[in-house]
């Protein structure tokens, strides 16, 4: 039996954007654990490349969007992260 998660590739961050998003944030594993609701040990695995459920990486993805990151596409130059312009 296969399981089916409704998320598309572009919800997803893999674990060079999240590396990246903590570092703009000044943010340890532990205080994005905290803001996500996550374990540490989920972020740790996120970022050693491990395959999360789609409902946990939209918690860290909420996590860094609701602190300001906005995630670049791939679109073939690789993907990335930056913060959002404040008004």
């Amino acid at each position: 039996m296969s399981e089916q998660h409704e998320s598309s590739p572009c919800d997803e961050i893999g674990a060079v954007q999240c590396r990246m998003a903590r570092a703009a944030l000044g943010w340890g594993v532990r205080e994005l654990a905290e803001v996500a609701q996550v374990a540490t040990q989920t972020i740790t695995r996120l970022e050693q490349g491990d395959r999360l459920r789609p409902k946990t990486l939209q918690a860290i993805r909420a996590a860094f969007e609701a602190a300001g990151i906005e995630f670049i596409a791939e679109n073939g130059g690789g993907p990335g992260v930056r913060l959002a312009k404040r008004h």
